[in-house]
Formats: structure tokens, sequence, C-alpha cells
């Protein structure tokens, strides 16, 4: 008997970007080319909370390594605006000196969050720092940073779901999705 998954209902003005189908294989793709890049290493994969939740846990899944997980967050939105001021709301447990960390992202657009953590964890003393993420909006970019691992390059549309959100809502979509105006 096939179990049957209830079916997570957006507004009708969501568009859907990515499938959890497609997410799920990207991920595993990703998971695959992290666990031959870091294999021996024991990598700390760091989650910035809320929007890198679901892809860290499910990109931790995909990788058949031995890893650890830690979480912090940051703030620099209000709504769909961002400020570009950075503040460390949240900040990891671990000792990070010496560890080889991947920083788990869901999204990348101007690279200012993304810019303030990486100076941040170097001047910890991490022996190495990539970043992965879901998905890189490249054309939003203001502050050059590095994306070594992503799953997509996409526009400057505000996506939602799989994590994201617009005012805490729409998080737990299994899907990326467009809210349309």
């Amino acid at each position: 008997m096939t179990e049957q998954r209830p079916v997570v209902q957006a507004d009708p003005s969501v568009r859907v970007l990515f499938t959890p189908e497609q997410i799920a294989e990207r991920v595993r793709e990703l998971g695959l080319q992290l666990a031959a890049d870091y294999d021996g290493k024991r990598p700390l994969f760091v989650a910035v909370l809320k929007g890198a939740c679901m892809f860290q846990c499910d990109l931790a899944r995909a990788t058949p390594i031995d890893l650890e997980l830690d979480f912090l967050a940051v703030r620099s939105y209000s709504g769909t605006l961002s400020d570009h001021k950075v503040q460390l709301i949240m900040d990891l447990r671990s000792d990070i000196r010496g560890r080889h960390l991947v920083l788990c992202e869901g999204v990348v657009d101007s690279g200012t969050s993304v810019s303030f953590i990486l100076d941040l964890l170097k001047s910890r003393g991490a022996a190495s720092i990539k970043v992965a993420t879901l998905l890189d909006k490249a054309p939003c970019r203001r502050i050059p940073v590095p994306v070594d691992y992503k799953g997509w390059t996409i526009g400057s549309e505000f996506v939602i779901g799989y994590g994201m959100d617009v005012g805490e809502r729409y998080r737990n979509l299994p899907f990326v999705g467009v809210l349309e105006e």
C-alpha cells in the first residue's frame, strides 16, 4: 500500500519554481559532491536560520559522511526589503577553530549577509569555509561572495517555500515558489 503525503496548499498567487522532486534530486547531487570533497574531514554544516533550515537538514541527509550540524541566525530583512545592515541574533554553539565549514544558505542574493558571516567565521579560525546554497540570485549581488555549491541560479524574484518566507509565511511549502503580485 502506498502512503499518501498530505499536500500543502499555497495561496493561489504562488507560482512553483522548483518542485519537491527537483529539489530532492539536486540536493542529492550536492550531497554526493560534498561527500567526495570532504571525505575524512568531518565538516561542520552551519545553517543560516531560518531560511536554510530545510536545505541544511536535507543536504546533511544526502551527504553520506560523518559530519556535524550547527546554526546561527542573522537579520537583514524586514518583510521583503533588506536594509543591508546585518545583525547576528543567534550564534554558533561549536568552537570552529581548525574546522572545515560548509555554510548552508537557502538563497544568496545581495551577498551582504554571507559576507558578514564569512568574515565572522574566518575571524574565529576556521580551517576552511565553503558556501552551499539552494538558490543563487547572482543578478542581485551587491558584494562579491563565493558560492561553491549551488542548486540553481535564479533571477531577482522573491522566493518562498522550502524554508524561505515572507513575513514568516510559506516556510513549510515543500517546493520553492514565487509570490506573484
